[in-house]
Order: structure tokens, then sequence, then C-alpha cells
């Protein structure tokens, strides 16, 4: 009797292991598959940034701004003359 519920608990062993190693093989190949879309996708994402700043560089080519500050600047100068005034 033990050498037969020795082969069994041997058998019942192995198709766990089997089990857990296909389980893991599954896993591994869907995260590969989930990383890889996302490594696409954050390229493409790169790639239509790249593209919307071009278009943002050529607009400002066209209208003539190539050269003027930034908006974010008249801002700062606009609030130094205020700050003078309130101060005084």
């Amino acid at each position: 009797m033990d050498g037969h519920d020795g082969d069994a608990s041997k058998q019942s062993t192995a198709d766990m292991t089997a089990f857990v190693q296909n389980l893991l093989q599954q896993m591994q190949s869907r995260f590969q598959a989930m990383s890889e879309s996302i490594i696409t996708k954050i390229d493409e994402m790169g790639n239509r940034i790249d593209e919307l700043e071009q278009s943002i560089n050529d607009l400002r080519a066209e209208m003539g701004q190539e050269g003027s500050p930034s908006p974010s600047a008249q801002p700062k100068s606009k609030d130094e003359p205020k700050s003078a005034d309130d101060s005084a």
C-alpha cells in the first residue's frame, strides 16, 4: 500500500508542478504582450507629441512669431509694473 500511495503522491506532485509551470508560462506570455502593447502606445504618443510640436512651430513661423518672447514671459513683464504700483 505504501508503494501505491507514494506513486499517487508523486503523480499528483508532478501534475501540480506541470500545472503551475504552465500557468506561469501563460502569465509570462500575457505580461510580455501587455508590456509590448504599452511600449508601442508610448512610442505612438511620443510620435504624436513630436508631430504636435512641429505643427506648433510651423504655425508660429507662419504667424511671424518665431522671434517673439514666449507667452509665459509676457505675464511676468505685466506683473512687474503692478507690483511696483502696489508697493508705492
